[in-house]
């Protein structure tokens, strides 16, 4: 077999086992998402250890997420809106469409990224006082977030755009893009934190420009001769009727980054009435460990996107029903022995963050009421992808709502008026519990049984 043939054969989701097209799309997404995720947690480990302030510098940081999270959901709007429409594109031979797909998104992420910076970076202290930050917590938070808004541009590239390459067969390639930004991350951290003494500041830099240098990594693959889709200003230029189709399809990916945006502020705004800073420096923490573990899960209904996009694309639904069983059993099973393992060593995830005993002491019973219901997630993620997957945003969305606005909202506001902090903690496994079998439920009785 040549080498023409095995990636013509690697980018055919249509042929081999089912599981295997997924698992080799999911593992390196994982580790590429693992790597992307070191942007921000290294940046988090480093400060939550710095001298004296490093708790305080810690909630700083933690009270710009909501701001790089809804970064992430405008980038997902368009990158999750027109990935799947890609590969449906690609599954059906629809070779001109995909490669206006491809234009027309990028075009959006340039333009978005334009107006999403210079809103951010207008208002970022008073919306900061908004999200709950203190005056012993708004130096640090505006000394980082001020230098973060200059790497929009990047982070979109990088977040919206990757997806393709992932789309195309190449998720080696995908995983490449954030290996080289991270590694220079982990890099220049220390040498802008500790050796220039920049602190937030320095962190901030470090980030600014390995995103940077993720983004021009993707954008050498996009415009180069691996890329039969190649980007080109023909297929940059926006269509009416594919921009509507990518939003519609890309609200789902928005919705579940701005709906997690939306809580993110909530809870620390009501930990800051009930806590005050050391419990919003504790759910900076537990935001931190849920991003690491859920990453396999998340990793694999990425994966699974593109596969069964693909084959019910080209009517093969047979192999659809398979992927999902594969990716439900293989998500449930993982929750759970992660569930475990936080519940048991609880102090040890905390630890990697933050040496402060009182930050330990609080954070142990935070942690464990919070991951509770953790293997309800996956049931939320992989009813979620399969609608995404096949097309099916209005359902996505939907539960993408159900889930965070209408259950974990309304709970952490409630909550904590009979339990005080405790509360803000339960609202998350009380909403696994509910939005993730409403949502998987839904899915397989609607959409699974009836692919025939």
């Amino acid at each position: 077999m040549n080498h023409h043939t095995a990636v013509q054969q690697q980018k055919d989701f249509s042929q081999g086992k089912v599981w295997r097209n997924i698992t080799a799309q999911a593992v390196p997404l994982t580790i590429a998402q693992l790597i992307h995720l070191l942007y921000n947690i290294v940046d988090r480990i480093y400060i939550g250890h710095l001298p004296e302030v490093g708790s305080l510098a810690l909630t700083g940081v933690g009270l710009t997420f909501p701001f790089s999270t809804f970064i992430l959901a405008c980038a997902n709007l368009f990158g999750t809106g027109g990935t799947p429409l890609f590969s449906i594109a690609r599954g059906a031979k629809e070779e001109e469409r995909a490669k206006d797909i491809l234009g027309n998104v990028f075009t959006l992420t340039l333009a978005s990224s334009v107006v999403i910076f210079l809103l951010c970076y207008l208002f970022r202290v008073p919306v900061l006082y908004l999200f709950g930050a203190s005056d012993a917590t708004i130096g640090y938070a505006e000394s980082y977030l001020r230098i973060y808004l200059y790497g929009v541009l990047f982070s979109m590239i990088v977040t919206g755009m990757n997806g393709f390459i992932s789309a195309l067969g190449f998720p080696k390639t995908a995983m490449w893009t954030t290996v080289i930004g991270a590694v220079l991350n982990l890099i220049l951290d220390p040498i802008f934190i500790f050796g220039l003494n920049l602190g937030v500041q320095g962190a901030a830099i470090a980030t600014v420009i390995s995103q940077g240098v993720s983004a021009v990594w993707i954008m050498r693959f996009l415009l180069g001769k691996q890329n039969e889709y190649k980007l080109t200003l023909a297929h940059m230029r926006l269509k009416l009727r594919l921009v509507k189709e990518i939003l519609g399809l890309g609200v789902t990916g928005f919705m579940q980054q701005f709906t997690n945006c939306l809580v993110q502020i909530v809870c620390n705004a009501t930990l800051q009435t009930y806590g005050g800073d050391v419990y919003v420096g504790i759910m900076t923490i537990i935001n931190s460990i849920r991003e690491i573990a859920s990453l396999p899960v998340s990793g694999l209904s990425s994966g699974g996107q593109p596969v069964l996009g693909y084959n019910y694309g080209a009517g093969k639904n047979h192999r659809v029903k398979e992927g999902i069983r594969f990716m439900s059993i293989a998500g449930v099973v993982y929750t759970a022995v992660m569930w475990a393992v936080i519940l048991l060593f609880p102090a040890a995830f905390i630890r990697i963050f933050s040496t402060d005993a009182e930050t330990i002491e609080l954070g142990i019973r935070a942690t464990r009421i919070y991951f509770m219901g953790f293997v309800f997630m996956s049931l939320q993620f992989m009813g979620q992808s399969t609608f995404v997957g096949l097309g099916k945003a209005k359902r996505a969305v939907f539960f993408s709502i159900l889930r965070k606005v209408v259950i974990v909202v309304p709970l952490t506001l409630l909550f904590p008026v009979f339990l005080g902090t405790d509360g803000v903690f339960l609202a998350e496994p009380v909403s696994n519990l509910i939005g993730g079998l409403a949502c998987f439920l839904t899915m397989w009785f609607t959409v699974y049984r009836k692919l025939e």
